[in-house]
This record gives C-alpha cells, sequence and structure tokens, in this order.
C-alpha cells in the first residue's frame, strides 16, 4: 500500500485548510505533493469505486502526531463527504479524548502524555459516501503500567485524578486517601 511519513510541526499550518482538502479531492495519487489528504482521497476512491472498506493506518512514536494525522483524515472525509456541516463527526469523535487519555495516558520520561493504547475509528458511509457515524474503540498496550511504574515516571492520569477526587464521599470506600501525598 501506500506509505506517508508525516512530521508534527506542534502549529497548525494552512496546508491542512479546507482549500487544501478540495486541492487534494478528486486528484491522483502522485499528481500532487505527498500529504495526509492525498492518502485519504485514495482510500475514499477506492472505496466508491470498488466499493470495498479501506484502512488507513496511522503509526508512530510518542508525539508524532498520529491523533492529528487521524483528525486531519476525519476533516477530509467529512468535507468531501458533504457531511461537514451536518455531523461534525470529527468533533464528535476527538470530543472522546480527554476521556481516555484519563484512562490511557500517562507521564513517561519522553512525554508527559503518552498514550498508552491503541485507537480504531470506524467510520460508516451511506450508499452516497456521505458519512452515517463513526465507533472508535481502544486497546490498552501497556498493561505493565497497571501494576509497574518506571523511575520518573507516572501512572494512568486516571489513577491521580482518583486521589485527588479522594476526600469526596462517593470515593471513600475506594480507599485512596493513603495515596494522596503521590507527586501529582
Amino acid at each position: 500500500g501506500i506509505v506517508l511519513v508525516a512530521i508534527n510541526p506542534y502549529e497548525e499550518l494552512p496546508i491542512y485548510e479546507e482549500d487544501a482538502i478540495y486541492a487534494y479531492s478528486g486528484q491522483n495519487m502522485g499528481d500532487m505533493d505527498p500529504h495526509i489528504f492525498a492518502v485519504a482521497e485514495e482510500a475514499y476512491k477506492q472505496m466508491a469505486r470498488d466499493e470495498k472498506n479501506q484502512s488507513i493506518i496511522v503509526s508512530g512514536e510518542s508525539g508524532a502526531g498520529k491523533t492529528v494525522s487521524a483528525k486531519y483524515a476525519m476533516r477530509f472525509f467529512t468535507t468531501v463527504g458533504g457531511s461537514a456541516s451536518k455531523t461534525n463527526i470529527e468533533a464528535k469523535v476527538l470530543a472522546s479524548s480527554p476521556i481516555m487519555e484519563a484512562i490511557g495516558n500517562a507521564k513517561t520520561t519522553k512525554n508527559d502524555n503518552s498514550s498508552r493504547f491503541g485507537k480504531y475509528i470506524e467510520i460508516g458511509f451511506d450508499k452516497k459516501y456521505h458519512i452515517l457515524g463513526a465507533n472508535m474503540r481502544t486497546y490498552l498496550l501497556e498493561k505493565s503500567r497497571v501494576v509497574f511504574q518506571a523511575e520518573h515516571e507516572r501512572n494512568y492520569h486516571i489513577f491521580y485524578q482518583l486521589c485527588a477526587s479522594s476526600s469526596l464521599p462517593e470515593f471513600k470506600d475506594l480507599g485512596l486517601s493513603k495515596y494522596w501525598n503521590l507527586p501529582v
């Protein structure tokens, strides 16, 4: 398949705006510069032409911009699929990120918010190739962090959030008060 190497610039760039989406929409792979929109367009065209499911795998190191690349691909699909103003799937899918990050992210020596889970986002299209909705599944990849913590690292964020709430009556039975003085 197609491989695209992208770098996270850690800032918004004009190459991801709606004008760029329309520039890549309908183009053949290789006619334009390499871009996440070129990969998304190729998957979208093959889905429509072959009437078969397509996959885009976004992989990389911590902080490489995987979530941002997935967001841009979803933005492409919602725009070219004619659903951007109707459903805003991108915003709905990404709205779940803070909850998932609390449960699946931790502080490591390289990254204060390092993801320890994989995401599988399935976007459903109708017969006219408009987005119907999306499902997201998460897979915990680093289960060892639950019982072991490396030096200078933190456990999953949810643990510290629970400790910070330990004085609330509904958390009394969890026995978290003895952990209250952990470094946050």
